[in-house]
């Protein structure tokens, strides 16, 4: 366990995303209630982890009121009463319907710095809930934090290079992207898609299936044959650390012996062209895409290559640990996230550990083109086969 924001220690377990709507369906509980106790979390914390840049609070109340007088009407909501953090717009349209309440907008970064490995928020910039020294990631920044922390058990992200999936790294919880055009993004080059971060994989399912629908259908994850994974240390360009390359590794080698995957012999070639100069340009108006072109070709052929013959291609998420809030230097956080942005490639970080300095890193599982369900499904059987997988006790006392 690392140290927390505040030097303090977790323990609490807050109520999962499913387990919310369970009880607000049931008459257990009251969406207001809810979300009143959602508020008053946020009241106390957000001073110091800086996860929000606005709390939507009258019309967060007014909206519970709405969803509890829904389900008194017989409507059957699969995300009743659930409060969730907002990054952007795109989508919420969506979880309301489902019965979401949001309850604020989530940190991104602020003005006057080219890396976006970090988030604004009302009071300050975000911190990171394991170390208050350490950044969150970003740009999801405060969506991740605010999760870790259990503010909300879910969070809207938007993922244009690995912006969902290193936070969830970093904070020690999941972060899913979806394939690229599933769903409507802002994005005028189409690298950015929508995503989510959530501390159990069952609360992915639930987004999922909102905003997705049942797609290729969400079978029992501890039934059937397991996925055949491949495991690339560093897609054949990136560099990255020994640590969050072992604990990754150590990640990948647990669900091989839990039975949840099966993971090829040996590291897996797969020899990926660099694709960061190709999404920097693609990023550069007036730039000359032909060089981006023939990378991304490249790529495309190569990874289609591997999603026939294997199921799940294993990295790190990220190369290096969480930095501190002076910068990440001249490295990319993104080395290991931004090719699937280029490719369109879902995407999944999963929990892998912590490193020696108490901070947790992940392990990046990639699908093919339209397997949200197959990442999300592996992510549930991970979390049955080995309890540590899971987020586990807050790092920040509510």
């Amino acid at each position: 366990m690392g140290t927390t924001a505040d030097g303090g220690g977790g323990g609490e377990e807050p109520l999962s995303a499913v387990g919310v709507a369970d009880a607000v369906r049931g008459g257990e509980s009251r969406a207001v209630d809810v979300v009143r106790e959602a508020l008053e979390r946020i009241r106390r914390v957000d001073s110091v982890l800086h996860s929000f840049s606005e709390v939507w609070e009258e019309t967060a109340l007014a909206q519970a009121r709405v969803v509890d007088a829904r389900v008194a009407g017989g409507e059957w909501l699969p995300l009743a009463g659930v409060p969730v953090g907002v990054k952007g717009r795109y989508g919420v349209e969506a979880l309301v319907a489902a019965g979401c309440v949001p309850v604020g907008a989530t940190a991104v970064p602020g003005p006057g710095t080219a890396w976006q490995t970090w988030g604004l928020g009302t009071y300050g910039r975000t911190v990171n809930p394991w170390r208050a020294d350490r950044t969150p990631g970003g740009s999801s920044a405060g969506a991740a934090a605010a999760v870790a922390a259990g503010l909300v058990p879910l969070a809207t992200g938007s993922d244009g290079a690995g912006s969902v999936r290193i936070p969830a790294a970093w904070c020690g919880v999941l972060g899913l992207k979806t394939t690229n055009g599933l769903l409507p993004s802002p994005d005028r080059t189409g690298l950015a898609a929508p995503g989510v971060l959530a501390r159990s994989a069952q609360d992915l399912a639930a987004w999922l299936r909102v905003r997705v629908g049942e797609g290729g259908g969400f079978p029992d994850p501890s039934a059937g044959s397991a996925p055949l994974a491949v495991f690339s240390p560093d897609l054949g360009f990136a560099r990255p650390d020994p640590e969050p390359l072992a604990l990754a590794g150590a990640a990948a080698a647990r669900l091989a012996d839990a039975g949840v995957v099966r993971v090829a012999a040996g590291d897996a070639d797969v020899g990926l062209m660099d694709p960061g100069p190709a999404w920097l340009a693609l990023r550069t108006p007036g730039a000359d895409l032909r060089e981006a072109g023939r990378v991304r070709e490249a790529n495309d052929l190569r990874l289609a290559a591997l999603f026939e013959r294997a199921d799940l291609l294993l990295t790190p998420t990220t190369p290096h640990a969480a930095h501190g809030h002076d910068g990440p230097g001249d490295r990319y956080s993104t080395a290991l996230t931004w090719a699937f942005n280029l490719s369109g490639h879902p995407a999944l970080s999963l929990p892998a550990g912590f490193g020696a300095d108490g901070c947790p890193v992940g392990l990046h599982l990639v699908a093919a083109h339209g397997r949200e369900e197959l990442l999300v499904v592996v992510a549930q059987a991970a979390e049955l086969a080995l309890p540590d997988v899971h987020p586990g006790p807050l790092p920040f006392p509510i």
